[in-house]
């Protein structure tokens, strides 16, 4: 494995683990155990030189059963018209705008469900 992916890995799940993402539990009777994997991907910058090296950690969701280990499924994500419009006003108010990457982002609250 190379470092830059190492590190990258590293980076990841220390996040994750920094901002109490995850619990470690009993696994409960009759449940299985869903997989997960690291996806990555080589950032690039306008010239092709490489930016950075991203990957997540995600879960194998392929392997669940609808009813049976989940109900519904919900991801909330900005939509692009959403972010048109905020620009449009941030133009006319001529105010600035700065961008921003979020190295570890995620949805965090509590869940009084079992997952």
């Amino acid at each position: 494995m190379y470092p830059a992916w190492q590190n990258a890995m590293t980076q990841e799940f220390e996040a994750l683990y920094a901002n109490s993402t995850w619990d470690l539990v009993p696994l409960p009777k009759g449940k299985q155990v869903i997989d997960c994997r690291w996806v990555y991907k080589v950032k690039h910058t306008t010239d092709s030189s490489i930016e950075r090296y991203k990957d997540r950690l995600v879960v194998k969701g392929c392997t669940q059963q609808a009813g049976i280990d989940y109900t519904d499924t919900f991801s909330p994500v900005v939509k692009m018209t959403t972010v048109r419009s905020l620009i449009a006003i941030a133009a006319k108010k001529r105010w600035q705008i700065y961008q921003l990457y979020v190295n570890n982002a995620f949805l965090h609250g509590d869940l009084y469900e079992e997952v």
